[in-house]
């Protein structure tokens, strides 16, 4: 009988937990054992009890490291060297932004396969898809965050004391996260304009009933779904215009990143000190507000507050475990489908150059 093993979190700040009681229920259903790291789901608020009577077993890290065929993560531990040789690690490793990964575990050998590899134009990949379960999250609890920290009301409100006008709110990239986000801001009674460099997410915009920023950047069309980096000219245009735009906005929520490279600046430090005081920038991207960092909340000198917030999936942990438990369990149901699973496994530089010649 295959076991596969949960472990608890080790990164700073993770709330999530790869496999949620649901979860169990699902996989003892095809026969697995499953073992739980005492713990490892406190944090989600799902207790050990719970996924005892879902049918998994509980024990200590050492046990599951011992015990498990496959080990299920959300991000990679922090005690790598722990893995015995054989094992298979399923998780969100990001081997693109930490390639050194790819190289410790295979010196283990263990077998390592990434979610965020996942090649999402295939249908049939869809149920294993964990960066678009988590940027649906991610995009939801943004824009809950900027409406907290903006100190007006998103919706037109009339009252006896008088009439206040709707946030005018801006989200800038129309992946999963930030159509989320538009959503979630509309909800909420917000104004909202979106913009994407991408011709198709445009159109994504139009369909929520936001408003859509047209600007003269060059249109693209990623055959992957993603945006490609933008040559070092239309960068600038882009973020010159940009820089015009923005102030027009009490909200501005960034969501842009480019698989493998850094997050493109979209909110240069002149759009932020052309803000209104009392404006919010929220970067959800990480990188795309000039002097935004990871997990802070800091207020400019021209009063405006700016959230670097990268992360946000694993502040809404019960949401966000259920939805990545389910792609895990879905992952573990197609460890048979090849091309899937060499698409996903992460491999070390010097074996994809052979592969390539």
């Amino acid at each position: 009988m295959t076991t596969v093993g949960v472990l608890r979190e080790t990164a700073g700040r993770e709330r999530r937990v790869a496999m949620t009681p649901d979860g169990v229920v699902r996989l003892r259903r095809t026969g697995v054992r499953v073992l739980v790291e005492a713990g490892a789901g406190r944090s989600a608020w799902f207790d050990d009890p719970a996924y005892v009577e879902a049918g998994a077993d509980v024990g200590s890290r050492e046990q599951v490291y011992a015990e498990s065929d496959i080990l299920v993560v959300v991000r990679p531990p922090d005690d790598i060297a722990a893995l015995p040789a054989g094992r298979t690690l399923i998780g969100l490793l990001d081997p693109l932004g930490d390639p050194g990964l790819a190289e410790t575990l295979a010196a283990q050998g263990v077998t390592a396969i990434s979610l965020d590899l996942l090649p999402r134009t295939l249908s049939r990949a869809q149920p294993l898809d964990a960066l678009t379960s988590q940027a649906n999250v991610a995009g939801y609890k943004a824009a809950l965050l900027a409406a907290e920290a903006y100190g007006g009301f998103f919706p037109m409100l009339v009252t006896a004391a008088g009439t206040s006008r709707p946030a005018q709110v801006l989200v800038l990239g129309a992946g999963v996260a930030g159509l989320q986000a538009i959503a979630t801001a509309r909800r909420l009674g917000a104004q909202v304009t979106g913009y994407d460099v991408r011709e198709a997410a445009q159109a994504d915009i139009a369909s929520t009933g936001a408003l859509v920023l047209a600007l003269s950047d060059a249109v693209q069309n990623g055959s992957d779904g993603y945006a490609s980096a933008l040559t070092g000219d239309e960068a600038a245009s882009q973020l010159h215009s940009l820089a015009q735009a923005v102030p027009r906005f009490d909200v501005v929520i960034t969501t842009a990143k480019v698989p493998g490279g850094r997050s493109p600046l979209l909110v240069s430090a002149e759009a932020l000190d052309a803000m209104r005081p009392g404006s919010v920038v929220l970067d959800l991207g990480g990188g795309n507000v000039a002097g935004s960092a990871p997990d802070t909340r800091v207020v400019t000198g021209h009063g405006v507050t700016v959230i670097g917030a990268p992360n946000l999936a694993s502040t809404v942990p019960v949401a966000a475990s259920t939805a990545y438990a389910r792609n895990v369990v879905a992952a573990l149901g197609a460890l048979d489908d090849d091309e899937l699973v060499s698409a996903m496994t992460v491999r070390p530089l010097h074996d994809l150059d052979k592969e390539r010649r």
